[in-house]
């Protein structure tokens, strides 16, 4: 059963530089739902990723109201944010952002040992997720070694591995091939789904978003639904 999980309400941001303040997002209205993909489009520079920072609190908004299951967000400090981050949410974006030096295991080890799960415990979660995503030949092989599709594969295990409530998916499939693109996403819809996750994605691919189960438009800095 779905439920409301993220409630933005008259979510406003407003960078000021100098004397100039440019207003982002206008006062948006926006309810994330579990068990429910959800696409943010707009044109460049409409505010989609300002808006997934502050959903995500990478950001701060400049005024209105933001609360998972309840309670407000905005409230909380840094470190606070930090541990609601590690324990509620995962991330995916464009640029797989894998570490370098560490291998496909060890980059979807990681959220989980800075939870305070035990290395036996992270480790064949780890496995776990990298078989689901099709890459248990690759739990050794670093990024530089693996395809793009495979490194964002990588990606998705280790956003989903410690089963959080929400997912933020920053043009997931924006640097892949069409064939690439399809899979990843495919992938991602069905883990997801498994996990009764809820995923607020932004995208500049309309034919992506429309196999979303609901798109959300920005425009003029609010938001059509």
């Amino acid at each position: 059963m779905q439920e409301i999980i993220l409630q933005a309400r008259d979510i406003r941001k407003t960078y000021q530089e100098g004397t100039v303040a440019t207003e982002v997002l206008k006062g948006v209205n926006l309810d994330i739902r579990s068990d429910e993909i959800t696409a943010i489009i707009g044109k460049s520079g409409s505010g989609k990723s300002t808006l997934l920072h502050i959903l995500g609190t990478l950001d701060t908004q400049s005024s209105g109201s933001l609360k998972f299951k309840g309670q407000e967000l905005s409230t909380l400090s840094n470190s606070d944010k930090a541990k609601f981050r590690n324990k509620s949410l995962g991330f995916v974006y464009q640029f797989h952002h894998l570490l370098g030096d560490f291998t496909a295991k060890e980059n979807v080890m990681m959220p989980l040992l800075i939870a305070g799960i035990s290395s036996a415990t992270a480790e064949q979660t780890a496995k776990n997720y990298l078989e689901k995503v099709g890459l248990l030949s690759r739990l050794d092989y670093k990024p530089g070694e693996m395809s793009g599709g495979e490194r964002q594969r990588v990606a998705i295990a280790r956003a989903l591995c410690g089963q959080p409530q929400m997912v933020l998916a920053d043009e997931p499939t924006g640097n892949l091939d069409a064939t690439n693109a399809s899979s990843v996403f495919d992938l991602f819809n069905q883990l997801v789904h498994e996990q009764h996750t809820a995923v607020v994605m932004v995208t500049h691919d309309r034919s992506l978003a429309e196999r979303c189960d609901r798109i959300v438009e920005i425009k003029d800095g609010t938001v059509n639904v």
